[in-house]
């Protein structure tokens, strides 16, 4: 059974930082094509970075030089340390794993999801 445990949300000023945790059982980190999402209200979930098995990453255009992915596989943890955050940053922020293949920022390319964890930037 896989579970994805997200945590680190909160609330920060713009400007601040924050790191998200994806706690994972049931899937290796390592070996496990994983990504990081957000949603808002009423928009579809949007791809913010993945992890891929051979360690390359990939960012949205949205926030690449301000956030970076990256993974403890002692802990088999994956995170996201997210920094110079903006207004527009604030969603639910989700861990997945699980992928079916095709784009790695689609949200139905992917099986397993966490519950999710707020962020948000007030500015």
């Amino acid at each position: 059974q896989v579970q994805l445990v997200e945590s680190g949300g909160g609330s920060v000023q713009a400007g601040g930082s924050l790191r998200l945790s994806c706690a994972a059982s049931g899937v290796t980190v390592s070996t496990s094509y994983m990504a990081w999402f957000r949603q808002t209200p009423g928009k579809e979930r949007e791809g913010v970075a993945v992890m891929m098995i051979s360690g390359l990453m990939g960012y949205a255009d949205s926030v690449k030089g301000r956030f970076a992915i990256s993974r403890d596989n002692t802990k088999n943890t994956l995170y996201l340390q997210m920094n110079s955050l903006k207004p527009e940053d604030t969603a639910m922020y989700y861990c997945a794993a699980g992928s079916y293949g095709g784009a790695w920022y689609v949200s139905t390319n992917y099986r397993y999801w966490g519950q999710g964890t707020q962020v948000t930037v007030s500015s």
